[in-house]
């Protein structure tokens, strides 16, 4: 936190995005942070709380869902609703999307407090299950 904070003062809590990379405990079924490759779990809790700290000293998060990541299996549901209710500042979630229906998914899951980022599922990044046209045309549908 005091590294953040540092950061935070030096370049402004405007122009700072902290990426939360996240996998959950089965023990308890919470988030916690990792790091490393997201091979070292750390003792910080994904919660309403912490989120709050944390954006007193940056202006979004960016959450990777470490345990679909990469899967293009699906989206951690519950991971979503919960940022939505917790996080006092934009959220943009990573992991399992695998179709542009993700991107409406996402939005009712977070009563439109969490954007998405579609990443192997996406044709311009090699993939095949997402063609990035389908998500532009949607982006636009929801603006109107």
């Amino acid at each position: 936190m005091a590294r953040l904070a540092e950061l935070s003062q030096r370049v402004g809590r405007d122009r700072l995005v902290v990426d939360l990379s996240c996998r959950r405990l089965k023990e308890d079924k919470t988030w916690v942070v990792a790091m490393d490759r997201w091979q070292t779990l750390t003792d910080m809790r994904i919660s309403a709380d912490w989120l709050g700290k944390l954006a007193e000293l940056c202006s979004e998060f960016l959450v990777h869902a470490a345990d679909v990541e990469g899967l293009c299996e699906g989206i951690d549901r519950e991971l979503v609703e919960a940022l939505g209710r917790w996080s006092p500042v934009p959220v943009t979630y990573a992991g399992g999307a695998s179709s542009v229906a993700d991107l409406s998914l996402i939005n009712d899951l977070s009563n439109g407090g969490v954007d998405l980022t579609i990443g192997s599922a996406l044709d311009i990044f090699g993939g095949t299950l997402v063609k990035f046209a389908d998500c532009v045309e949607w982006n636009a549908r929801m603006q109107q």
